[in-house]
């Protein structure tokens, strides 16, 4: 049988537990909801990158403004889906590039490049999302590419 002492001695010893074993789980928490929403982002970004080519593979007669191109055009359509995850559009890059060539840029409006492969690469820097602060030296992009081919499907009415 216990004691009053023996048990205040017991419950000052899980509070010494507690307090040793604590902040071990709060960081093993938050390197999990930090992880989370790097995965997240990376989805997101990949998601962007299929939208992009996806528009670029749609008949777009009248869906461009006065003067812009399809490259112009899949840019924005990109960082407006990034928009809506809260990324800012001056924080996305977004590059059209030739698959064939990976450093040549890919003119879609271009009829010479029909069916041919085009890379639509979309990063944006892990600062720009982390939800702590990221010191300049361990910030990295996170990059999604998808690879398509330019090819206009035409949507019947």
């Amino acid at each position: 049988m216990q004691t009053k002492k023996q048990n205040r001695v017991r419950k000052g010893a899980v509070a010494v537990e507690f307090a040793i074993v604590a902040p071990v789980l709060v960081a093993i928490m938050f390197g999990m909801i930090q992880y989370g929403k790097a995965f997240e982002m990376q989805t997101q970004l990949q998601n962007a990158a299929r939208e992009g080519a996806r528009f670029a593979s749609m008949d777009h007669t009248g869906m461009l403004s006065n003067g812009q191109t399809t490259n112009q055009k899949l840019v924005q359509e990109v960082k407006n889906f990034l928009g809506t995850y809260g990324i800012a559009a001056n924080d996305v890059t977004v590059t059209v590039k030739d698959h064939a060539s990976p450093t040549a840029d890919f003119n879609l409006d271009n009829p010479a490049n029909d069916l041919k492969l085009f890379d639509v690469k979309v990063s944006v820097k892990y600062s720009k999302v982390s939800l702590t602060p990221v010191q300049a030296s361990n910030d990295y992009a996170l990059t999604a590419k998808v690879v398509f081919r330019n090819g206009k499907a035409t949507i019947s009415q």
